[in-house]
């Protein structure tokens, strides 16, 4: 009679066998091994989004919560039309209010500007130290600051107010100095900016913010000497904004 064959019953399985020394275990389907730290990366990619939009939206709402500015103790005209400094010492006369005139015409014109339009020498100053828009405010941001300096009326065509504006909210802003805008029309001498120019220039309010130098000029005295090859660091200009006042 023939032994027993072999057993068909497969209900019970072998024992698994461990992997040897030199047998790396194979992962189920559906599972994989983490690097230390994608967990953080990726909590901080989904929350950064978030905290930008919150940043962004507590800062369109400022004027809600925000304290309401006092009013204006001076008026700060940006220099490059004449129409500008007209229409700022009609405000000054208007308001009784000294006038501060950043990078504007020349000492003896606007003396007899100023002088013509009714105000007396002590009511207005002069300063020449800004070269362009970001220097209309930081050559004077912190000379307003130790002059108790809170609120100011802001003077310029209205085709450059964009521009100034957020140039000046973010450095002024930054000494706790508010501004209030005065657009100058312009008419058919409007020249409307690129928006790419006026946040190029907001960035660099936003690093002078931060760093206390314009990175623009730190930029070009380092490197354009190794673009033009002539050996000479280009410098801002000392005198005035160029005739557009831009």
């Amino acid at each position: 009679m023939a032994g027993p064959g072999p057993r068909s019953d497969r209900s019970a399985s072998p024992a698994r066998r461990s992997p040897g020394p030199g047998r790396r275990r194979r992962l189920r389907p559906g599972r994989s091994r983490s690097r230390p730290g994608s967990g953080s990366r990726w909590r901080l990619r989904r929350w950064l989004p978030l905290a930008l939009a919150g940043a962004l939206l507590v800062w369109l709402s400022r004027g809600l919560w925000l304290p309401p500015l006092p009013p204006p103790q001076l008026i700060l005209v940006l220099g490059g039309d004449v129409a500008r400094e007209q229409e700022a010492a009609r405000q000054a006369r208007r308001l009784g209010l000294p006038l501060l005139v950043s990078g504007g015409s020349n000492p003896e014109y606007a003396t007899w500007e100023f002088r013509r339009e009714g105000l007396h020498p002590g009511q207005v100053l002069l300063d020449y130290r800004a070269h362009d828009t970001l220097s209309n405010f930081t050559s004077v941001a912190d000379d307003l600051k130790r002059s108790k300096v809170r609120s100011v009326l802001l003077v310029t065509s209205s085709d450059h107010m964009p521009r100034a504006l957020l140039v000046g909210r973010i450095v002024a802003g930054s000494r706790g100095i508010g501004l209030t805008p005065v657009a100058v029309p312009c008419g058919h001498h409007c020249n409307p900016e690129r928006r790419g120019k006026v946040w190029c220039d907001g960035l660099r309010a936003a690093l002078w913010v931060l760093t206390g130098q314009d990175l623009k000029f730190w930029a070009a005295e380092r490197f354009a000497p190794l673009l033009d090859g002539a050996g000479q660091p280009v410098r801002p200009p000392a005198t005035g904004p160029d005739p557009a006042g831009h």
